[in-house]
């Protein structure tokens, strides 16, 4: 059989915390933050985790 391919896409976007678990960036910190809150663009700083719902879909996507 040939070997599984780690998702391209994924593998840029998601990071494996030291405890296990899957860190993401958050949304909404491209562009247009003109247009965005203040409150908003603060509470989109520093690191998220996955949601345990899509954890098991997400690691699937990062085996390689």
């Amino acid at each position: 059989m040939p070997k599984m391919k780690t998702h391209s896409g994924a593998k840029k976007r998601f990071r494996f915390s030291g405890g296990g678990r899957i860190k993401r960036s958050k949304a909404g910190r491209r562009h247009h933050a003109w247009a965005r809150t203040q409150k908003q663009v603060v509470a989109s700083r520093g690191v998220a985790y996955v949601n345990e719902v899509d954890e098991a879909r997400v690691r699937r996507a990062l085996q390689g």
